[in-house]
């Protein structure tokens, strides 16, 4: 994959690699928001610069009622949005959700974690932290 390239997608602006979001976020082009639960970020890690709104909140994993609210009250309207989730299955949703509200949204490939491994283990095989991108952990 090459981590410059946008993929194109249905109903918002594109997959990109995490390398290319990194790049965008360091450059002001996009907002970074991680979307996983307040639960994820502090036990897993976090990248420092992203804004966190959940898109699911913990325990139980419900839909964050306020998601739509706490996006706007922090992105400007119109701006570029890439979304951040564990492995980038949740942030699409996340996408095509910030992209109906006038953004422009992009979902970053691997998540922050990507995909299991052969014994299901994530952090192996992708993802932020695995193209040692810049986290912390608490």
């Amino acid at each position: 994959m090459k981590i410059d390239t946008i993929h194109p997608a249905a109903n918002y602006a594109g997959d990109i690699s995490a390398e290319l979001a990194h790049q965008w976020m360091l450059s002001g082009k996009a907002t970074l928001v991680d979307i996983r639960s307040r639960a994820e970020r502090e036990w897993v890690g976090f990248v420092p610069e992203a804004l966190g709104i959940e898109w699911k909140v913990w325990p139980g994993m419900a839909m964050n009622p306020n998601f739509d609210s706490e996006l706007k009250a922090i992105v400007p309207e119109g701006a570029l949005v890439m979304l951040l989730c564990r492995s980038g299955v949740r942030s699409i949703a996340a996408a095509k959700q910030a992209q109906s509200l006038g953004y422009t949204a992009y979902n970053i490939l691997e998540g922050f974690e990507g995909d299991p491994d052969g014994e299901e283990h994530r952090g192996q095989k992708g993802g932020w932290r695995y193209r040692g991108l810049p986290w912390r952990q608490n």
